[in-house]
């Protein structure tokens, strides 16, 4: 028969056994924390140590404007416990240490979406970490349907302003913990030159100087991953956009409110729903991005000069 005092002996044991073991699990927690700490700045020393003033982010299908890098060039997104891992074919989910015409260029091949389950805050987190090494420049690229008539599958725009239709901004965590606040106010961030007009007029410059074809129009965001209506695209054109796509737009308010200036553009991959006969495929969309890599990787050699 067990006595109380015995009883109340064996919870002691089994409490100072639960404390031990929540110690001992917490231990380990703030080691493995302190790891990820330790890889994540040696990964941020060796993009800071690159030296670039410029990063390009590669939407779909415009991986090939990176050719065979060495594996001393290339720090796995993996490395940034910040970035979620990207899930969609055609997005690597690496930085690659570049250059283009002797200018030293931090490439982001592949992005993470709205529509892959994250939040703004995260799928802005490549934008945080390209300006914490150092960048002043982001040129960020997708790829788009072109709502445009006069505009063609293969063909590039430039943007000039976007609509945002996701509903939501990176901005609207400033207060979290992890990110504190600059001030004790929200960031009512004035995007009236959210596309900078210094470097859209370099780049349409060179575009004239090398006789290929840039659109200049308005790009809208949205969420996806369902691709539009024929209704949805009448919208679209009636609103002002000028080609649509499921990215962009939360990156530029990102890096806006980083102070970066920035330049967009579009890879016009298809015709948006109800302009074209053919259905729409990511495959699609991947195959043209591939095959209109090499003309913007011309612009930005005549721009970059």
């Amino acid at each position: 028969m067990v006595t109380g005092e015995e009883d109340r002996a064996d919870r002691a044991f089994e409490s100072q056994l639960a404390r031990l073991a929540g110690s001992r699990a917490r231990t380990q927690r703030t080691v493995r924390d302190v790891s990820t700490l330790l890889d994540m700045t040696k990964a941020i020393e060796q993009l800071r140590d690159h030296h670039a003033d410029t990063a390009i982010i590669l939407g779909s299908g415009l991986n090939s404007l990176v050719a065979d890098p060495k594996s001393d060039q290339i720090i796995p997104y993996a490395e940034f416990s910040e970035i979620p891992k990207p899930s969609v074919p055609g997005h690597l989910g690496r930085f690659v240490l570049g250059e283009i015409e002797k200018t030293k260029i931090i490439f982001a091949q592949g992005r993470v979406h709205l529509y892959e389950g994250h939040s703004a805050r995260a799928v802005t987190s490549i934008v945080r970490v390209l300006a914490e090494a150092g960048i002043k420049q982001l040129i960020v690229t997708n790829a788009a349907g072109a709502l445009n008539p006069k505009f063609k599958p293969g063909e590039w725009m430039m943007i000039t302003d976007h609509i945002n239709l996701t509903g939501t901004s990176p901005l609207l965590l400033w207060r979290q913990a992890s990110s504190p606040a600059i001030s004790d106010a929200p960031n009512f961030l004035d995007m009236t030159d959210a596309y900078s007009l210094r470097l859209r007029e370099k780049f349409h410059t060179a575009a004239k100087k090398i006789d290929i074809v840039l659109h200049e129009g308005v790009y809208a965001g949205s969420i996806g991953p369902q691709y539009e209506t024929p209704a949805e695209v009448r919208m679209l054109q009636k609103l002002g956009a000028d080609a649509v796509g499921m990215s962009t737009v939360l990156e530029v308010i990102q890096a806006r409110a980083l102070g970066l200036e920035v330049a967009g553009f579009s890879c016009l991959t298809n015709l948006a729903a109800g302009l074209s006969k053919d259905k729409l495929s990511h495959e699609e969309v991947l195959e043209t991005g591939k095959n209109s890599a090499a003309e913007f990787g011309r612009l930005l050699e005549s721009t970059l000069k």
